[in-house]
């Protein structure tokens, strides 16, 4: 039983160590990923998108368990039959609170395939090191989404960081490309006016 204190990278080394020993694809976004690209802000949970085979469902659920995280196998495999809205599985550490949303690979999700293939290996140096985490283009398409759908500032905040810091190397084509389809081109222009 460990119940020394946390932080969010600490916590950040736990998940990923049972994915790394249940042999599962992953891949950072949200805040962490947002470190990559944009500016360094504080989180108390991480959203990390895994590609996960059934054959793996039980060997993970035991390596979160070895970490004080209950995700037992059947809730997993409920989630991945489920037919709905894109809902996480929350992994939550029992001692310290910090959570992680697992967002599961799924069939017919064209975008997060697609994030998963560009995903892009960035080394934050110690305590994490390399780690694999949505690409700039994709961290902005997630956050645009979200920011449509919740109005939150904090999107804005950052999809406007990541613009200022990685301006020229951004491929806008393939953010406009998503944007059109996805149906967020108002929210794009309103929010690209606003900061270049």
């Amino acid at each position: 039983m460990n119940e020394q204190p946390l932080d969010i990278t600490d916590f950040l080394k736990l998940v990923l160590e049972a994915l790394e020993s249940a042999g599962v694809e992953y891949l950072i976004g949200g805040a962490i990923a947002e470190w990559a690209w944009g500016e360094p802000r504080a989180t108390q949970d991480l959203d990390i998108v895994i590609n996960l085979p059934v054959k793996a469902v039980g060997r993970f659920s035991r390596e979160l368990e070895k970490r004080n995280m209950l995700v037992p196998t059947d809730i997993i495999l409920d989630t991945m039959m489920e037919d709905r809205a894109d809902i996480p599985l929350n992994a939550i550490h029992i001692y310290s609170g910090l959570k992680a949303d697992l967002y599961l690979m799924r069939e017919g999700d064209t975008l997060r395939q697609s994030a998963f293939q560009r995903r892009q290996l960035v080394d934050y140096g110690p305590p994490i090191g390399k780690v694999y985490v949505h690409s700039a283009e994709d961290l902005i398409l997630y956050k645009l989404m979200y920011l449509g759908l919740s109005g939150q500032p904090k999107h804005a905040r950052d999809i406007a960081a990541i613009l200022r810091a990685k301006k020229d190397q951004i491929d806008f084509g393939y953010i406009e490309k998503w944007v059109a389809q996805l149906g967020l081109g108002a929210v794009w222009k309103e929010l690209l006016d606003g900061v270049l």
